[in-house]
């Protein structure tokens, strides 16, 4: 699709992915970076904390216990107030929560502080999904979501580094590495939350950079995809725990999570391994090359999908390559452990696009936002359940690999669940 296109309802679409997109995708990379910064202090923190193994597991997994309880009402607010005032408030108040991780002394401050945090950014993911839903129809979904989740992998290439550099910042500053890390990469969130509030619109009816034709044209199509949604599918906040397809969904969305954060969590700690160094700015640079191939797939994989209209059978056969690739990272040589690496980083990203043009096709009004929070909030049990799940099978097993194998059966079966789904009809899922 291109701005020259004759269509109304094209050129506001063109115009609506070039002015929104970038910026929204900067918010993610933001928010993913602060979520995730946690794997590249894991050794500092344990060493200058005294946190056992198990106490950084449960603390990167209280994160989602609040992010996960918090999903449905931060979207439902989201949806009565607007976008620009609600992502401001997400965005500030976890970046100042963020900043405060600097100050931890120990296992009991460091669990509060993942508790704020998750309560902090709860419902900025599916709050940026259900605005996506005001700007783009169903036939640009899968590449714009493809271009918004460019954030996950754009995050861990330039945070690799960036972090990496930060914890070798010498303590003689006044400030351990680890704490200039959480300062500043927490005050980027609350600089870009203030931006969202001057930069963001609520709604096409709102913007100035659109002609009345094109408003028009966008608004009268995104109107007959509601009304079809309204007819067919789940409306109101009562049909969702009555809703097969979704709390199908919501399942295969837990366990693509808990394979997505195995990864996220310990692959700085696996390229240390591999390259028999800790942590630093070498191993967050070759730590940010699976997430560049990440980019690659993300960027080609869902607008393949759009192209054939197979999203449902790519997401599967895409989610089944990483789940094999990411049981093959403690085997073979270095070269092999890498390439496994970067199959299981680029599938684990790019199918979730994919995945969520499917509930994304028959939610509609107060079920949209909070069937999109329901789902994502399943996924932040998963990313609790991640690093919990693989400390303890390493240690019922007393095997080192046991927890990544068990992490990657998690992804099996989700390829499983996927490749299952019908193609969702609109008559069968009436709320």
């Amino acid at each position: 699709m291109s701005s020259a296109s004759s269509n109304p309802a094209d050129q506001a679409i063109a115009h609506a992915k070039r002015r929104l997109v970038p910026f929204l995708l900067l918010m993610y990379v933001v928010s993913f970076l602060d979520r995730a910064n946690v794997g590249f202090a894991k050794q500092a923190l344990q060493q200058s904390l005294g946190l056992s193994a198990a106490a950084y597991a449960l603390g990167a997994g209280l994160f989602f216990v609040t992010y996960a309880l918090f999903e449905i009402p931060s979207n439902l607010i989201m949806q009565r107030v607007g976008a620009r005032v609600w992502m401001c408030r997400i965005m500030v108040s976890w970046g100042l929560v963020s900043m405060a991780t600097m100050f931890v002394t120990g296992p009991i401050s460091y669990y509060a502080l993942r508790l704020m945090l998750g309560a902090a950014e709860a419902g900025f993911f599916p709050g940026v999904l259900l605005y996506l839903t005001y700007w783009f129809p169903n036939r640009t979904k899968g590449q714009v979501l493809g271009l918004f989740y460019f954030g996950a992998p754009l995050a861990l290439v330039l945070g690799g580094p960036v972090s990496g550099a930060l914890l070798q910042i010498p303590s003689t500053s006044g400030l351990q590495g680890w704490q200039w890390m959480f300062l500043i990469e927490g005050l980027m969130a609350v600089i870009v939350g203030i931006w969202a509030f001057a930069y963001l619109q609520d709604k096409p009816q709102d913007v100035a950079w659109l002609t009345e034709i094109q408003k028009a044209a966008l608004l009268k199509e995104l109107s007959e995809e509601e009304q079809l949604r309204r007819a067919y599918g789940a409306t109101g906040l009562r049909s969702l725990l009555k809703s097969g397809p979704l709390l199908y969904c919501t399942l295969i969305y837990l366990l693509i999570q808990m394979s997505v954060y195995g990864v996220v969590f310990y692959l700085p700690t696996l390229v240390g391994a591999m390259l028999g160094r800790t942590m630093g700015f070498k191993v967050g640079l070759v730590s940010a090359i699976p997430w560049v191939c990440a980019v690659a797939a993300t960027y080609w994989i869902p607008r393949t999908a759009d192209r054939h209209r197979n999203h449902r059978l790519l997401a599967g056969l895409t989610l089944f390559g990483a789940g094999i690739a990411s049981a093959l990272f403690g085997s073979g040589s270095s070269l092999v452990a890498m390439l496994a690496l970067c199959f299981a980083a680029s599938g684990f990203i790019a199918v979730q696009p994919l995945f969520w043009t499917l509930p994304m096709g028959y939610l509609a009004d107060n079920a949209a936002a909070g069937g999109l929070a329901l789902i994502n909030a399943a996924g932040a049990v998963g990313g609790f359940l991640a690093p919990n799940a693989k400390v303890w099978a390493d240690t019922q097993f007393s095997f080192p690999r046991a927890g990544l194998y068990l992490l990657a059966g998690f992804s099996l079966l989700a390829a499983i669940l996927i490749l299952g789904v019908r193609k969702i009809e609109l008559s069968r899922v009436r709320g």
